[in-house]
């Protein structure tokens, strides 16, 4: 594998890794407030799984910024005078339109509304959807290269 090869697949790996943390952590969120956590009490937005689900994935781009920028692109910079923040946030928030359309899909479309077709459709389709569309745009726009020669070893 060449240097510019390897130097992608552990970004992508890095990403990855990140990625679950913060999904982990959405996960979690997402099936207390939509689900609840005990069949014995209501969940508090059991009537709303779409906006259950924009609440959790917000606190999961804390999460997913905090280990992006000190791991996944550590040696990337950005010209963001913000460090990048707000446009991290911005590409997070437009592609969550893509597993909340799966969401949407699932529930509306098709009638499924139990806790394990929220999941699938959500956590497992979109997700893996909106992480390949958040990584390149993250790549692309938010950590550039920090100098010509990691222009050079990057793609």
């Amino acid at each position: 594998m060449t240097s510019r090869g390897r130097r992608l697949a552990g970004e992508i790996w890095r990403y990855m890794a990140v990625g679950l943390g913060a999904t982990i952590v959405a996960f979690i969120l997402f099936n207390g407030l939509v689900h609840g956590f005990s069949t014995a009490y209501r969940a508090p937005l059991n009537g709303h799984p779409l906006t259950g689900y924009v609440l959790a994935n917000l606190v999961g781009t804390a999460v997913s910024y905090r280990g992006t920028r000190s791991w996944a692109f550590r040696h990337r910079g950005t010209t963001h005078s913000d460090g990048g923040r707000t446009a991290f946030v911005t590409i997070s928030v437009a592609t969550m339109a893509i597993p909340l359309a799966c969401l949407w899909i699932s529930r509306n479309l098709m009638g499924l509304d139990d806790p394990f077709s929220d999941n699938i459709s959500a956590n497992v389709i979109g997700l893996a959807l909106g992480n390949l569309a958040r990584f390149v745009l993250t790549r692309q726009f938010v950590f550039h290269v920090r100098n010509d020669v990691d222009a050079l070893d990057t793609v």
